[in-house]
């Protein structure tokens, strides 16, 4: 399976671009920034993007969504608990003195345990709210990864001091539905570097 990493935006957001070898079929998560930068990534994988998923709806995450939806015609998936975020990009960056452009609405709705496929691939869907009450990650259980989003990060886990966060909930979706996977399960989180899940049982202050 394709699965590149490009950082973009002022920060430092991880944007992943998944793919089929064998169909070209792809998906991008957390278009945050620099949408000609990864549609010139998709481009060069030869990928038809299916999807675009946020894995939360703050703007760091989100503020290329419209570009790469108008030039790729991919759907753009969400979760319902999140939406009201997508046409409040440009004015949560404008309040850090950053810009994003505000988000096409969504074409469906990420549910707990719901499967996205994309061409022989699939995710899973596991609902962990916390950092934003609609906050995702993607499980990709036949590759041993799971994209986190800012749920959980290594050694450290996503704010909870923004309106709507919780950080019981956060750490019940961490406990109960992250730190339940194969300790070898390779953690991708929305900032920073990748982690297992392992690591994250044995060494993470926060857990």
């Amino acid at each position: 399976m394709i699965f590149e990493t490009i950082v973009v935006g002022q920060l430092g957001v991880n944007c992943f671009i998944l793919g089929c070898e064998e169909t070209r079929e792809g998906i991008v998560v957390d278009p945050g920034a620099d949408a000609e930068r990864v549609l010139a990534v998709v481009q060069k994988l030869g990928l038809k993007i299916r999807y675009v998923i946020n894995t939360h709806g703050h703007f760091d995450h989100m503020g290329g969504n419209r570009s790469i939806i108008e030039k790729t015609g991919a759907k753009l998936l969400i979760h319902e608990s999140d939406v009201y975020f997508l046409s409040r990009a440009a004015d949560s960056a404008a309040s850090y003195g950053l810009k994003a452009e505000n988000s096409s609405k969504p074409d469906d709705l990420l549910q707990d345990g719901m499967v996205v496929n994309f061409g022989k691939h699939q995710l899973k869907v596991l609902h962990t709210p916390g950092h934003t009450p609609g906050g995702c990650c993607l499980y990709l259980e036949s590759e041993d990864k799971i994209i986190t989003g800012d749920t959980l990060f290594a050694e450290s886990v996503g704010r909870t001091d923004f309106p709507g966060s919780s950080q019981a909930d956060l750490i019940d979706g961490i406990r109960t539905k992250l730190l339940v996977l194969p300790d070898e399960t390779q953690a991708f989180p929305g900032h920073g570097p990748s982690t297992t899940i392992g690591h994250e049982k044995r060494h993470n202050p926060y857990l």
